[in-house]
């Protein structure tokens, strides 16, 4: 019998449903995994999620972004993509990126695709990111300012 959520122990993150121009979504796999999933990572102690989500992008993709550039689309809850019997709370904000980016620390892979390349990923998609894909194809007014360099 699986645990309950309360009783599974709880990640914390702060992602990125980050989008181009042409409303591609940006997905990321880390090394040693085989999950697409949205950018992001963990708030380190003290840190703000706006704070979080800048750093992260700025490690993991070489991307530079202002927290005023992050439009807040809450917090989802799901399982964890790359740790079994965890439980993810995920802090997601919008995102339109018109800068290129590069994998660097962690990630392994950078794609752009379309929401039905990204369906089409099938269990290779995170949780989350499925989760985020249906609200990308509802079409949410979840715009915010571009980055752009």
């Amino acid at each position: 019998m699986p645990p309950s959520d309360a009783a599974r122990p709880v990640i914390t993150v702060v992602a990125a449903l980050a989008t181009d121009r042409d409303g591609r979504l940006l997905l990321v796999r880390k090394r040693g995994t085989r999950r697409f999933m949205q950018p992001g990572g963990k708030p380190e102690n003290g840190e703000t999620l706006r704070a979080a989500l800048v750093r992260e992008l700025a490690e993991e993709l070489g991307l530079a972004v202002t927290a005023d550039a992050l439009t807040d689309l809450g917090r989802f809850d799901t399982a964890a993509a790359n740790e079994p019997g965890h439980a993810l709370i995920a802090h997601v904000f919008r995102l339109v990126v018109d800068d290129p980016v590069a994998a660097a620390a962690e990630i392994a892979e950078i794609r752009w695709c379309t929401a039905a390349e990204a369906d089409a990923l099938g269990d290779r998609l995170a949780p989350l990111a499925r989760e985020l894909l249906a609200l990308a194809e509802a079409g949410a007014d979840t715009g915010g300012p571009a980055v752009a360099g």
